[in-house]
């Protein structure tokens, strides 16, 4: 699945709620979430639990970033091929240089 389809599925199952929660409300969730990761990452010892625990919380935040984009008008996947799919912004290069 591409970034933009999965971007759509969020829309489709979480879009009007979403939209209705708006930006700000939605950002606290998207928030909240990325701490969960945190602790997620602060957890993992490798055991199959924690690793299931883990994939768990970067599904979460990466839906949450799609349909905070989704509100805000942006098509993930262009926006991320636009600005890194010639390298680092910066320095044009792979790897970086900086």
């Amino acid at each position: 699945m591409k970034i933009h389809e999965f971007q759509q599925l969020i829309e489709r199952t979480y879009g009007a709620r979403d939209r209705e929660r708006g930006l700000a409300g939605t950002h606290m969730w998207f928030s909240e979430e990325v701490g969960e990761l945190a602790r997620a990452l602060r957890r993992d010892r490798g055991d199959i639990k924690d690793r299931q625990a883990l994939e768990a919380e970067f599904a979460d935040v990466l839906a949450w970033l799609s349909t905070l984009a989704s509100i805000a008008g942006v098509d993930l996947e262009k926006a991320a091929l636009d600005k890194y799919q010639k390298g680092c912004p910066r320095c044009g290069a792979i790897p970086c240089n900086c």
